[in-house]
């Protein structure tokens, strides 16, 4: 197989050049050297690449992924196997952690035969299903299903471009919402950047021609629902999905 350049398989794997040099510096993924300097990276390099992609989708830290890919001996399932028992031993409240490491891992074990490419769209497709199976039915439910479907299209439409951006923005938005957070106030200056951030988040899914009402009635049924309540309080810290509804709300007068 030709070796690739860092931008070619950017472009193929839907990871930023930033990130595969930041892989790079962790010593996790160490393309080869032309006499001129530039990467190459080999299918070898793809097939960890889809590896700690996968990894990365039940939340293993990059510290602990990077001692399963550089010793050849290491068990990279045992990892997410002993993640999903003590994820079953906490009890239903992860209820919706435990079935997305399931899925992580089941990921894995699928994609380990496949080409580079094949690997990466699989990766994509199972990260919409992944959403299906765990908020589908009350999504649809709540927002019907055209409205769904033309997000699941608008995701897979994506190019690498964007879909490094809506990555970027939702983690920015974790950072945001602790920030805000720590002013105690919905109205405070970080908390209207916030509301602005999470906007700009749902048009990326949505689009941009929704009513505010409508808006408004998604956000407040971040706490209709558990596990909807769970994905920020999980991420942040109890109440965050509480204040962010606050914030929105706040924001949008």
């Amino acid at each position: 197989m030709k070796a690739k350049t860092i931008g070619q398989v950017a472009k193929s794997s839907g990871v930023s050049e930033r990130t595969l040099r930041y892989y790079e510096e962790l010593g996790i993924l160490m393309p080869e050297r032309t006499a001129a300097g530039y990467r190459v990276y080999r299918e070898a390099d793809e097939r960890r690449l889809a590896q700690i992609m996968a990894m990365r989708r039940c939340g293993l830290p990059l510290t602990t992924i990077g001692h399963l890919v550089k010793d050849p001996a290491a068990d990279i399932h045992a990892p997410l196997v002993a993640h999903l028992r003590t994820l079953r031993a906490q009890g239903k409240s992860v209820e919706a952690a435990t079935k997305r490491t399931l899925a992580a891992l089941e990921s894995l074990e699928r994609i380990q035969g496949m080409k580079p490419q094949d690997a990466f769209e699989q990766l994509k497709r199972e990260g919409l299903e992944g959403f299906e199976r765990e908020y589908g039915q009350e999504a649809r439910e709540r927002y019907g299903d055209a409205a769904i479907e033309q997000a699941n299209q608008r995701m897979m439409a994506l190019t690498k471009d964007e879909w490094d951006a809506k990555e970027l923005l939702e983690e920015s938005i974790k950072v945001q919402l602790r920030l805000a957070m720590a002013t105690g106030d919905p109205a405070s200056a970080e908390s209207n950047e916030l509301a602005r951030m999470h906007e700009r988040w749902i048009a990326i899914h949505w689009g941009s021609g929704y009513e505010k009402e409508a808006y408004l009635g998604l956000v407040r049924g971040y706490l209709a629902d558990p596990r909807f309540t769970a994905y920020y309080d999980d991420a942040c810290s109890e109440g965050a999905t509480e204040f962010l509804v606050k914030a929105v709300e706040a924001y949008q007068g």
